[in-house]
Formats: structure tokens, C-alpha cells, sequence
């Protein structure tokens, strides 16, 4: 059982850093392997819909979204971390969920958004990272807060007592639930076969 927590801030050991590394810590104190894939501070390009990915199971550029893509069979969940920017998440990360999430399946993985602010704007990009995950039927991991931190600094980060709190129950919360799609499985109870996808257009 591994969790990749997918750092998406421009500084490896930042402040979103600080609150995925706390996230994984209780990950392996609950059993679950864990990896932190930085996405760095180059430009990540964005998606121009040519549909390679959807043939190739991959994009045709080679950088980080593909060596995300690689390891999707050896992984059961992510956590995508990101800095607040004008109340999104950056930039980067954005990017880089618009091609990975384009043409892939993530059947039977689950998933959660952490955002690190220096104030505001936190649930906005909570929000625009939870839809990636609701579009492609992934369940969303929750914690006993929105999974946000509040800091300038990492020392500052570690200060927000109920944030650091929040990212250990959403850690807990991750490895439950992936020990109990394991027992599902175990059970024969797999994921749920999908209908052909329908799709409705409005203007004939």
C-alpha cells in the first residue's frame, strides 16, 4: 500500500511541503508506504487537448506528468499539496492536473487536496483540486477540517497547531480507508464497472 503526495509549491521544502511531510508521516505510522514527488519551480506546460494521451496513456511531452503517469499501477492514492495564488492553486499544479488527469482512469484510488496559505483563499483552491478528483469518481479523503495549513515560513506552518492536527487525521483517515478497499477486495468486492460514458451536448 503506497500514497505519492505530489508537492506543487515552487520550493521543495516549503510550506506545503511541511504540511504533505506531516501528512506522510502518519501514513507510515499507519502502514501505508509513501513517496514526495516535488514538481520543481520550471514552467510546466499546459493541455492542448490533442488527445495523444488518451491513445498512449501518456502525454507526448516528456517531463513530470509522465513520471507521475508511471507510477500510477504501483500507487493507491495521492495527495496533491499546492500554495494559495490569488486564491487558486498555482499555476504549476494546475498544469500539471490538466494533462495528468486528461486522458488516465484512477479506478479504485483515492484522493485529497492540501492547501498551505499565508491567510486566505484556501477553500477556493480546496475546492478547484477536489473537483479533478470528483470528475473521475475518486473518493475524497477528508480530515476533521478543511485540509489546510496557515503560515509564511515552515517554522510558522508548524505553529498552526490545528492545521498540522487536521493533516495528521486526514493521514489516518487515507490509510483507513485504503486498509478497507484492501478488505473490500479481499472480499470480492471490487470497484464498480462503469457504464459507456454519455455525453450530452447542448447546442444541436
Amino acid at each position: 500500500m503506497k500514497v505519492l503526495l505530489v508537492n506543487g509549491g515552487p520550493h521543495p521544502k516549503g510550506c506545503t511541503y511541511t504540511a504533505l511531510q506531516e501528512v506522510a508521516i502518519t501514513l507510515q505510522q499507519n502502514g501505508i508506504e509513501t513517496e514526495i514527488m516535488w514538481l520543481g519551480n520550471e514552467p510546466i506546460a499546459g493541455c492542448i487537448a490533442c488527445n495523444y494521451c488518451k491513445i498512449e496513456k501518456r502525454c507526448f511531452r516528456q517531463d513530470c506528468v509522465n513520471e507521475f503517469l508511471d507510477k500510477l499501477d504501483t500507487i493507491d492514492g495521492f495527495v496533491f499539496g499546492s500554495p494559495v495564488h490569488f486564491a487558486s492553486a498555482s499555476g504549476a499544479l494546475t498544469s500539471f492536473l490538466d494533462r495528468a488527469f486528461f486522458g488516465r482512469n484512477f479506478d479504485g484510488k483515492v484522493g485529497a487536496a492540501v492547501l498551505s496559505c499565508r491567510r486566505g483563499g484556501a477553500t477556493a483552491s480546496f475546492d478547484q483540486i477536489n473537483k479533478y478528483f470528483a470528475i473521475k469518481g475518486i473518493p475524497i479523503v477528508t480530515s476533521q477540517y478543511w485540509n489546510m495549513v496557515h503560515g509564511n515560513t515552515p517554522d510558522e506552518v508548524r505553529q498552526d497547531l490545528e492545521g498540522m492536527q487536521t493533516m495528521r487525521t486526514l493521514g489516518k483517515n487515507m490509510a483507513w480507508l485504503i486498509k478497507c478497499i484492501y478488505a473490500g477486495k479481499a472480499a470480492n468486492i471490487n470497484f464498480p464497472q462503469k457504464e459507456p460514458p454519455i455525453t450530452t451536448n447542448f447546442i444541436r
